[in-house]
């Protein structure tokens, strides 16, 4: 007898794991790291003592945080044949593209499938967590002409990122908030670059062909990629009188509204929240931006007309303004989620690693059956296939 199965588009809803890592109530907009609300740890955290707790599951002991930054430093420059690779990329290629290709190199360097010695495993989460920022740091300044900019060992992990891109020690309110920021990126439940990393690490290959997998999901403008296109929208909307018809057209034309609306949140995310504070903070110290406004607006009127409908601002919202502010590059926004969410999906590789058995979901066949061969001097055109004879 055949079992029946319920199909959901997009696996909406259905569990694909149990973890103990990240967890979301979408109806009070709260969300815990290892137990820890968001708002908690971003207060008073760091990224990389966030990391740890994602990772291991506990917050580490001053000492523990001490020898996981010291190692996070000391690994932070890449092999000079990474670079070289990057000099073969196209000027005109996305950094995500870059990212993902460079993350899976790591792999030809550090690989060996050694999935069940500890050792093995922090080093591969030392190498990725370290790695990533000065990969994609490195892209950026080559793909302008220059020579990379060299890790700053003086620099903390988010300070030393901001001084790769430009060479320039950032402000102490800079580094703070961009560190917030990580934070705040670093993990999401069961999303759908994690999902990806899971599936790839069931097969038990190796940790960077995991990381690649996940960076190439998140490239996606469904996923990592809307808070680019989020500024895309504040640009072409213009001014705070074209707020209202825009709205009012996108909901007519059934248009998507970048930045807003979430899965599994039928609130405020409490990300944007956060993100909307932090830009409100480098707003006094560094000038305001004339998007801002618009983006008040646009949520004031989003809220207005589709709050009835669980639609609000997520975490892509207000992001792209903090990193517009910090004069980072429109198609870096992807790749600085990246940097943060490797924290997330090494958890996830972690615990997968625990109680593995290889991802092998089942389909609904709506195709044909009994199909009879046609020798090809017998087959119709396409165009006669088609009806147009």
């Amino acid at each position: 007898m055949t079992t029946v199965c319920e199909y959901r588009p997009g696996l909406e809803g259905i569990p694909a794991a149990q973890s103990s890592i990240s967890y979301v109530d979408g109806l009070r907009g709260v969300l815990e790291y290892r137990g820890i609300n968001i708002v908690e740890l971003a207060q008073h955290s760091s990224f990389l003592e966030t990391t740890y707790l994602l990772i291991w599951g506990e917050l580490p002991t001053k000492i523990e945080l001490e020898e996981f930054e010291n190692e996070i430093r000391y690994h932070r420059r890449i092999k000079y044949h990474i670079r070289d690779m990057m000099k073969c990329f196209p000027e005109t290629g996305h950094p995500m593209d870059a990212l993902q290709t460079s993350a899976a190199a790591l792999g030809l360097f550090y690989s060996r499938r050694a999935l069940d010695d500890p050792a093995y495993i922090r080093q591969a989460v030392v190498r990725l967590v370290a790695k990533i920022p000065t990969m994609v740091a490195a892209f950026h300044m080559i793909r302008r002409g220059n020579d990379p900019i060299q890790p700053n060992d003086s620099l903390d992990y988010a300070a030393n990122f901001l001084y790769m891109l430009t060479e320039r020690k950032p402000s102490e309110l800079a580094a703070k908030i961009f560190d917030v920021c990580l934070t705040l990126h670093a993990e999401h439940t069961m999303n759908a670059s994690t999902f990806s990393a899971m599936v790839t690490a069931s097969t038990l290959t190796d940790p960077y062909g995991v990381i690649a997998s996940a960076v190439g999901t998140l490239a996606g403008p469904l996923h990592g990629g809307a808070n680019e296109e989020v500024l895309f929208m504040l640009e072409e909307i213009g001014s705070v009188d074209n707020v209202r018809p825009y709205v009012e057209h996108c909901i007519e034309h059934k248009k998507k509204i970048m930045g807003f609306g979430h899965r599994v949140y039928k609130v405020k995310d409490p990300r944007a929240t956060i993100l909307q504070e932090l830009a409100m903070q480098l707003f006094e110290q560094m000038g305001h931006d004339e998007y801002y406004e618009i983006a008040v607006e646009l949520e004031k009127v989003v809220e207005e007309k589709l709050g009835h409908r669980g639609i609000y601002a997520n975490v892509d919202f207000y992001s792209g303004l903090v990193y517009r502010k910090m004069g980072i590059p429109t198609d870096l926004f992807t790749p600085l989620f990246a940097i943060s969410r490797v924290a997330g999906w090494l958890a996830h590789w972690k615990e997968q690693l625990n109680e593995n058995r290889i991802f092998r979901p089942t389909q609904i066949y709506t195709g044909r059956h009994d199909t009879v061969y046609i020798p090809i001097e017998k087959r119709l055109t396409a165009v006669t296939r088609n009806g147009y004879q």
